[in-house]
């Protein structure tokens, strides 16, 4: 009896160190907040749901969710229900610190990091040719479309004028439009102006610049140097020529990057391996999307926002990379 309750006690233990052992392999879930499943948010998502998932040091399962975009992006790394999000940096450094939008204000996210930047998203100034607008100067006493209400292309573009000494109250109409009425208004001769923060080579762009009677105006190099002084989520951005059709020359524009950025208080080993996972697979990332060639080792920090993560961090300190 004492060799059979032995045994028995052997095989309960050996029984449960298997259950304990599947439960330690059992890979963590996690959410990656993304955007419209139309937009350049969700295959980019998608790229690093599927090298974190095939990640073994990593043991993670990696799910995308769709949203509304980068503020809802931040609220929901807020709330919990998100691990992972794509945001702009702007769009970030005001969640982070509780300024200038309503959703903010007051609000700040505190348990949010950085993990890297992605690609740039350049300010477009598409104008009417029949409006005479040649610069950014030009567009006081013209009819504006600033942006979608409350949005980060809004506050581009109020920042982009002040830079040039425009106040809102200097333009004969500011509107506040989605992208897309923006765009049927400038094709109408409803607007002179509207105001696109956008990945470079956008649809929307190239439809309303197919038109012939649109063109892009730059904004000076002064300028973009001043917003970047002001503003730390800035960079100097070029739409090279003939990105668009009829855009002959390369236009100089301000640009927020694409960034990546996760709940603080998800462990420094978890995003060391992650973010380690996506730049050992660089060339499979780069194929989801052309704006994700925009990601390397050496651009990953440029206009980064946001406090590293450690595991972040971490992982550049290795490879060389420093803020």
């Amino acid at each position: 009896m004492k060799r059979s309750a032995a045994i028995a006690l052997i095989a309960g233990l050996a029984g449960a160190l298997a259950f304990s052992t599947a439960l330690a392999a059992a890979p963590r879930r996690l959410t990656i907040a993304s955007g419209s499943v139309d937009g350049v948010y969700y295959p980019i998502a998608g790229a690093l749901s599927r090298i974190a998932s095939d990640d073994r040091d990593l043991n993670a399962r990696v799910t995308v969710a769709t949203s509304g975009g980068s503020v809802a992006n931040a609220q929901l790394i807020r709330s919990g229900e998100a691990d992972f999000a794509l945001l702009q940096n702007d769009i970030a450094y005001y969640a982070f610190n509780g300024v200038t939008l309503d959703a903010f204000a007051g609000k700040p996210v505190k348990n949010m990091a950085g993990v890297f930047s992605v690609y740039p998203e350049l300010v477009h100034i598409v104008v009417t040719r029949a409006s005479g607008v040649k610069s950014v100067h030009d567009l006081k006493g013209k009819r504006v479309v600033l942006g979608p209400p409350g949005s980060g292309t809004e506050q581009n573009a109020l920042q982009i004028l002040g830079a040039h000494g425009i106040g809102e109250a200097d333009l004969r109409v500011a509107a506040r439009l989605p992208w897309a009425a923006a765009a049927d208004q400038l094709k109408a001769g409803v607007v002179d102006a509207a105001f696109f923060t956008i990945a470079r080579g956008s649809p929307i762009i190239a439809d309303a610049l197919g038109s012939g009677s649109l063109m892009l105006v730059r904004v000076g190099r002064s300028a973009g140097e001043t917003l970047a002084r002001k503003y730390p989520f800035y960079t100097l951005g070029e739409i090279p020529a003939n990105t668009y059709k009829g855009q002959e020359r390369a236009v100089t524009a301000p640009a927020v990057m694409a960034m990546l950025v996760v709940r603080s208080r998800l462990s420094e080993e978890l995003v060391y391996r992650f973010t380690r996972a996506v730049f050992e697979n660089l060339f499979q990332f780069h194929a989801a999307h052309a704006a994700a060639r925009g990601l390397t080792l050496h651009t990953a920090l440029v206009g980064m926002a946001l406090p590293l993560h450690p595991g972040a961090e971490r992982f550049f300190k290795e490879n060389g990379i420093a803020r």
